[in-house]
């Protein structure tokens, strides 16, 4: 077999051969199939990935691919038609069911040998692994980490959250929350009612919108340009619908990565205030700065002495998925309301994982991490704009973010989104399809390219020659 033939072709020829081994044994090693077989070691993972998604085949790192068990028959299972009736019984009013798609699309894992440009989080080699390690460690000797924490939090993190915002926001307006998706579920609820129209950007992150609907909430766009929201049209939807919420993200937008232009920020908050409405301000990657971003500009919270903006910031994404910890800040007497439905829902964060947070960031670790972060995310930024234009100028690039960890591309005029998306993990890369990210229809096809979850500029480069691929066969 020559380095030409296709991957598909190799899967057949293991696949005709799994009778030679017994269920759980060993196959060949990766490096024996490439020289038997005369292919890369791409091709040779791509031919086990297939095997593996048919359930022929276990991966397991570091150990090798192992022909599958065949699987034994399942129970008789019960009748469940019952549920039909009783989860519908109420009326369909107010809509409770959730779909995640739009979120399991960044949270799944791909399949071996599978490019994750569909991620939504740190590469294990960007993490701080090695400061999170000695934090928890730390903490978990720390008098008292076993003990129930206060229900706000402990008080040195939410000062410490409330020094990030800035302004007069202090430490007693700000609640400890687990991850920014459990903050932006308290506060739309503590926010509007079920049934009630919520202003968001479009397009925008699917998991707020998920949040929304599940809560019953209606979603409604307003269009972002390269500058973030557009005032006019968030007046004009404010009027329309009679809307008391706005949900956005001023710094490094989700999925655009737009920033909200300096005269617009005083705006958004005026126009805001008139309509006796929340701004729920999502401010989720501000540590993840690209090493050429400049001076950032304050959170809207810190410019709002009204009580107009509910501030949510997390330490997640610029640390480790399972660091789910988070602050929900605000000020009058929606905080009384936020930490109600907070405390009903979750209790409390866990102390020890709020100790190891407050360890990691007083340690001289942080900063140096956020260091090389900023210069990592610049330098894979650029990596994949630069292979894009090489690669597919066909893709348009509207803008190149200086924060966050993604870019936001438009697909070729009449381009098949579902196709393209289904055509590149064929080519072996996961990517996430753009409907998602619209509450309404999209105005385009889009996707989204992560380059923080892979594991350094050759996955992106070669990530981006598989999807040179997936678009000539989706375009020709």
């Amino acid at each position: 077999m020559h380095e030409r033939s296709s991957v598909g072709e190799l899967a057949n020829l293991l696949r005709n051969e799994l009778n030679r081994y017994s269920p759980g044994e060993k196959l060949p090693s990766s490096r024996a199939l490439v020289d038997r077989y005369r292919v890369s070691p791409v091709t040779v993972s791509r031919a086990l990935a297939r095997l593996a998604a048919d359930g022929l085949v276990v991966t397991r790192p570091g150990a090798g691919a192992f022909r599958a068990r065949p699987r034994t028959p399942a129970e008789p299972s019960g009748d469940t038609s019952w549920q039909e009736v009783a989860l519908s019984a109420d009326g369909a009013a107010v809509p409770r069911s959730a779909d995640a798609s739009g979120v399991t699309a960044s949270l799944a894992a791909p399949p071996p040998g599978v490019i994750e440009f569909n991620g939504g989080y740190l590469h294990p080699s960007l993490q701080p692994e090695r400061a999170m390690a000695a934090a928890l460690a730390r903490a978990g000797r720390r008098p008292g980490a076993w003990t129930r924490p206060p229900l706000d939090g402990l008080p040195e993190l939410r000062d410490w959250f409330a020094r990030g915002i800035g302004g007069a926001v202090t430490g007693a307006e700000v609640l400890i929350s687990a991850g920014g998706q459990a903050a932006l579920t308290t506060a739309l609820r503590a926010l509007a009612p079920p049934g009630a129209p919520v202003l968001v950007e479009s397009p925008t992150y699917p998991g707020m919108l998920a949040v929304a609907r599940s809560a019953g909430l209606r979603p409604v766009p307003v269009p972002v340009d390269p500058d973030g929201v557009r005032p006019a049209l968030l007046a004009d939807a404010f009027r329309a619908t009679g809307a008391r919420v706005f949900v956005c993200q001023p710094l490094f937008q989700n999925p655009t990565g737009a920033v909200l232009a300096p005269e617009r920020r005083g705006e958004v908050l005026r126009i805001a205030r008139r309509a006796g409405a929340f701004v729920v301000e999502d401010d989720f990657v501000r540590r993840l700065a690209h090493e050429d971003a400049g001076p950032l500009p304050r959170p809207l919270a810190a410019d709002d002495p009204d009580g107009v903006v509910v501030h949510v910031g997390s330490l997640t994404k610029a640390t480790s998925p399972s660091l789910r910890v988070s602050a929900l800040a605000a000020r009058g007497p929606v905080l009384e309301r936020l930490r109600a439905i907070q405390v009903v829902d979750m209790f409390f964060v866990p102390r020890p994982l709020q100790e190891a947070a407050l360890e990691l960031v007083g340690s001289p670790a942080w900063p140096r991490h956020l260091r090389t972060l900023a210069a990592e995310l610049r330098s894979r930024r650029d990596a994949m704009t630069a292979a894009l234009r090489l690669n597919l100028p066909g893709l348009s690039l509207p803008h190149i973010p200086s924060g966050g960890y993604h870019l936001w591309v438009r697909l070729p005029e009449g381009a098949d989104e579902t196709a393209w998306t289904a055509a590149a993990l064929r080519a072996g890369v996961a990517t996430a399809p753009g409907r998602p990210y619209f509450s309404a229809e999209p105005p385009a096809a889009h996707t989204r390219l992560s380059f923080a979850a892979v594991a350094g500029e050759g996955e992106i480069a070669e990530g981006v020659r598989r999807l040179h691929r997936a678009c000539e066969e989706v375009l020709r």
